[in-house]
């Protein structure tokens, strides 16, 4: 029996234009363009301790989230943000 993965927590940080985890290591970086009606995401981080537990994902979820939940445009600049529009079914 495969366990649970624990939610993950994502935080919006608005002062710094970014959604982070608890702990601030991994991060997405994003501007607001167009009087605010425009979220270009511009840069993911992901330290390499933490790499491939998926935090990049629930991130760019986070971040299309918000993006529809507040009827913004996304302008995915980043290229790893740009490949998950596509392959979570946002474009």
């Amino acid at each position: 029996m495969a366990i649970p993965k624990k939610k993950m927590k994502i935080i919006l940080n608005e002062a710094k234009q970014r959604f982070e985890t608890e702990d601030k290591s991994a991060y997405l970086e994003f501007k607001l363009r167009n009087e605010g009606k425009v979220m270009d995401i511009v840069h993911t981080f992901v330290p390499s301790t933490k790499r491939g537990l998926g935090l990049a994902s629930h991130l760019c979820v986070s971040a299309f989230d918000h993006a529809k939940t507040n009827s913004l445009s996304v302008i995915p600049s980043c290229s790893y943000v740009s490949v998950s529009l596509a392959l979570m079914g946002y474009v």
